[in-house]
């Protein structure tokens, strides 16, 4: 399914582009693959600085914070969609933008899948200031 997905992508984006056109002529198509370009690099990448914020304070709580990193590559994918000039591919990056898909699509993919790390917070808990000494280990 996904290597006939990926040959029928082209056909149906030049589809798409003749479609679109023949509505709005060849100069509002290029405008509007132009502004879709660039409306979503913006977008991505307010989104993912707000991510890797949200992330950084997970992993400073000592968690784990595998669903962040799933988001933040669905945004990465979003943007590469945006990126590549089309109208179907911009609907997939726009989809992919909104955070109740993103939630959707991490749960339909997780239910199947188990999270194993080795990740361990470098001072877990609250930090002890007292040094345990040996009574033979000092003067």
């Amino acid at each position: 399914m996904i290597v006939l997905a990926v040959l029928a992508l082209p056909f149906l984006e030049i589809a798409t582009f003749i479609w679109v056109g023949g509505q709005i002529g060849i100069l509002g198509t290029l405008a509007a693959i132009i502004l879709t370009a660039f409306a979503g690099i913006a977008i991505v990448r307010w989104q993912g600085l707000g991510m890797i914020m949200d992330t950084r304070a997970m992993m400073a709580r000592g968690e784990m914070p595998q669903k962040q990193f799933a988001e933040m590559m669905m945004i990465a994918v979003a943007g590469f969609l945006l990126i590549v000039p089309g109208f179907l591919t911009d609907v997939l990056g726009l989809l992919l933008l909104i955070p109740p898909v993103r939630s959707w699509i991490y749960q339909a993919m997780s239910r199947n899948m188990v999270i194993v790390t080795n990740y361990r917070p470098s001072q877990p808990g609250p930090a002890q200031r007292a040094i345990d000494l040996d009574s033979d280990s000092y003067r």
